[in-house]
């Protein structure tokens, strides 16, 4: 890439350990679970629970879990993101003649959100354009992934002019994406009895203080079955991934599974619209375990439809979304 950019893109995405080892993996749990905006217990308390109970355990049950997934790329994650990088600049390039470098910074772990920005500041970057690949804001992801930019920012020796593109759990590009990625998955082998459309759980008390998460939820949810044209009864929403004993926002998915199962339903594809790439939590927990519970239960025809990843509409969905959030960085 030639020339000095107009502005640079920086990625963000959650992150991944770095191996599918205990070791490896409680490190990444040691920065994921210090993040006052993932638990927001008093600090006390929430040492005492994660050096005494969660690290000394949860690392061996969790790298486990990740050698399921891990691929000779390493983390699905962190490769697929990568991908997701490399194909953005092309996107950029084909449909609006920009030549912007786009860097990869996670949130938790390798590579990080500073040496992202560290990157596109060599790359004479003075504009970035902060794009969290979170479609339904939360304060657990896109705010924590700000909080990292903004301390980021403040070490540089320049700073940049920062834009950071809005949640786009509505956005008709993406929409679109989701409802493409199904139809090509029914058009091929025929549509489930039911859509189960699940997202990452928070705490219910942080939808109660205000985290739009569940509202936003919500609305992808009536836009995506709205563009398949699904009638009542062959849609539901699903939370997963809770943890600890508080409740979380409901509908839980494993008990929604097991109940369907027990029911003795078949015919279920279940979508995640809330992971731009597939990962653990819809790699392992759904499209493992959801479809262990499920069919051990009594059910059958289990379903998991793959996050959006590197496939070309949601490339041209992002592509969309940094050229609309660039605005006048364009003229």
């Amino acid at each position: 890439m030639t020339g000095t950019p107009r502005f640079g893109v920086l990625l963000t995405n959650l992150g991944s350990p770095t191996a599918p080892t205990p070791r490896a993996v409680r490190a990444y749990l040691r920065e994921f679970l210090a993040d006052r905006r993932v638990v927001d217990l008093p600090r006390l308390r929430w040492w005492l629970i994660r050096h005494l109970f969660i690290l000394p355990t949860r690392p061996r049950r969790s790298a486990r879990l990740y050698r399921k997934i891990w691929t000779n790329e390493g983390s699905p994650l962190l490769a697929t993101t990568e991908k997701i990088g490399r194909g953005l600049v092309s996107d950029l390039t084909d449909t609006a003649g920009l030549l912007v470098p786009v860097e990869v910074g996670m949130r938790y772990g390798s590579p990080s959100i500073a040496n992202g920005l560290r990157r596109l500041a060599a790359e004479g970057c003075r504009r970035v354009l902060i794009l969290p690949l979170f479609p339904q804001y939360s304060g657990t992801t896109t705010a924590s992934a700000m909080d990292a930019v903004d301390e980021a920012v403040s070490n540089l020796e320049t700073t940049p002019e920062i834009r950071t593109a809005p949640s786009y759990h509505d956005h008709p590009a993406y929409i679109d994406a989701l409802a493409t990625s199904i139809r090509d998955i029914w058009n091929t082998t025929g549509s489930a009895r039911r859509l189960l459309v699940s997202f990452h759980g928070i705490p219910k008390r942080y939808a109660d203080v205000g985290d739009p998460y569940p509202i936003q939820c919500a609305a992808t949810t009536k836009a995506l079955v709205k563009e398949l044209d699904l009638p009542p009864g062959r849609w539901h929403l699903a939370y997963q991934s809770r943890f600890g004993r508080e409740p979380w926002l409901r509908p839980y998915l494993d008990e929604r599974l097991q109940r369907w199962g027990q029911r003795g339903l078949s015919g279920i594809d279940v979508i995640c619209p809330g992971f731009a790439v597939d990962c653990l939590e819809t790699l392992e927990e759904v499209a493992m375990a959801g479809r262990r519970r499920f069919e051990r239960a009594g059910g059958s025809a289990f379903r998991y439809i793959p996050a959006l990843n590197d496939s070309s509409e949601h490339l041209s969905a992002l592509g969309q979304i940094v050229t609309e959030t660039a605005g006048g960085w364009l003229d």
